[in-house]
């Protein structure tokens, strides 16, 4: 890989950092075993994307979605701040881990409302997605200009330009 090929992707992964670092909550969504899709609010437990490109998530070991996770690892995790108008679509591959260390590393005290014993809770499951695919819309006009490119646009019939920086990242 030369220089700018890892420049550009270094600088990729930042900017999806930054897109979904202060969003509280992605779903995440996996296959049900009627093979239907079936999401889940959960809550990123990161303080960044890791070497890895790994998310990290807290879940129940005796949740259905953790079951599921172990027949199909398949998963895909969205994050939306509308406010800001940007949006991150996250595919990989989760797996269940009882890595202790990294427990330890990202327990918080908002983790515990969920799991009242703690990091060593024997419910708490910690759930890793290692990121195959990444995909960003990132708005960078001002809600004002981004009215006035959508009236121009119903105006002259042309679809509106520029709306937003868009990336997928294949990791």
């Amino acid at each position: 890989m030369d220089t700018h090929t890892h420049t550009t992707a270094s600088h990729d992964h930042d900017t999806l950092w930054d897109l979904i670092k202060d969003i509280k909550f992605g779903m995440l969504t996996h296959r049900h075993g009627d093979g239907s899709l079936q999401g889940h609010p959960l809550t990123t437990q990161n303080k960044s994307i890791d070497e890895n490109s790994t998310l990290y998530f807290f879940i129940s070991k005796k949740s259905e979605m953790a079951s599921r996770l172990g027949q199909d690892d398949n998963v895909n995790v969205a994050y939306a701040d509308t406010g800001a108008d940007n949006y991150v679509s996250i595919a990989g591959q989760a797996t269940l881990s009882g890595d202790q260390a990294t427990k330890e590393r990202l327990f918080n005290p908002i983790a515990k409302a969920w799991f009242p014993g703690g990091v060593n809770d024997p419910d708490l499951q910690l759930l890793e997605v290692k990121i195959t695919h990444a995909e960003y819309w990132n708005a960078k006009d001002s809600k004002l200009t981004q009215l006035f490119k959508m009236a121009k646009a119903a105006i002259t019939g042309e679809r509106p330009q520029n709306m937003s920086e868009h990336k997928e990242l294949n990791v």
